[in-house]
């Protein structure tokens, strides 16, 4: 299947500027070619592929809206990585594995402070896009920690930390959800204060085993978890 990303309206669809532009000077497609187009939001647009000079769209045979998402829908929050391809590597991998939602934290010890958002999200359609995904994930701007924990539900809000004097639960004793959300702290870990206030917030602490994982590690071994029961159903 080759996938492009559009606009999807009243049994038309319109493929993203950048990606006509893909379609013709890089990839070279020809006229008449099986394509299909995605709006992210679960509607998948097929039909034949119209060069017209540097335009390319799709003569629209068929559209389908009720695409299925993945479930249990999982969100991480992660402190970004001071190298910023162990970060990106983190986004590519989840979205391949089906997370429905990231969110880039603030921490105390966190030491990369500016990120490319708007880069991230676009790595984030590439990833779905070839992972043959028709709901994307939100990609959300980048937020303090503590602004984070105002909006959160502590029935299904968990956090992966290395303080091994603290009390933590085992992924296995996590109940069955719809919805999770997962918070993921810096190289350095989170900081005892913030720790302190996770636990006020009565944020779940859960160990993910006895290695120290990296941060990227982290977060790709959450989604590949979250990955293997929606596998198993």
């Amino acid at each position: 299947m080759k996938l492009f990303f559009g606009e999807i309206n009243h049994g038309k669809a319109i493929i993203n500027e950048e990606e006509q532009q893909h379609i013709v000077k890089v990839l070279r497609m020809k006229d008449g070619e099986d394509i299909h187009v995605t709006d992210g939001k679960g509607n998948v647009a097929s039909g034949k592929l119209v060069i017209e000079g540097k335009k390319a769209n799709i003569e629209v045979s068929d559209i389908k809206t009720d695409t299925l998402d993945f479930n249990p829908k999982l969100h991480i929050a992660i402190a970004p990585t001071k190298n910023i391809d162990r970060i990106e590597f983190f986004v590519e991998k989840a979205v391949e594995m089906g997370i429905s939602e990231i969110t880039i934290l603030q921490t105390e010890k966190t030491e990369r402070k500016n990120l490319n958002i708007d880069k991230i999200r676009k790595q984030a359609v590439a990833a779905s896009k070839q992972s043959l995904r028709f709901h994307f994930p939100v990609i959300n701007d980048t937020v303090k920690l503590t602004d984070f924990l105002k909006n959160i539900d502590p029935e299904h809000t968990f956090v992966a930390h290395c303080h091994e004097n603290l009390e933590r639960m085992e992924l296995k004793d996590i109940p069955s959800l719809d919805h999770m959300t997962f918070l993921i702290g810096p190289e350095g870990d989170f900081s005892e204060k913030e720790i302190q206030f996770l636990s006020e917030s009565h944020v779940k602490a859960v160990s993910l085993g006895n290695q120290r994982l990296r941060t990227e590690t982290a977060g790709v071994f959450v989604a590949a978890w979250n990955y293997f029961k929606m596998m198993k159903g």
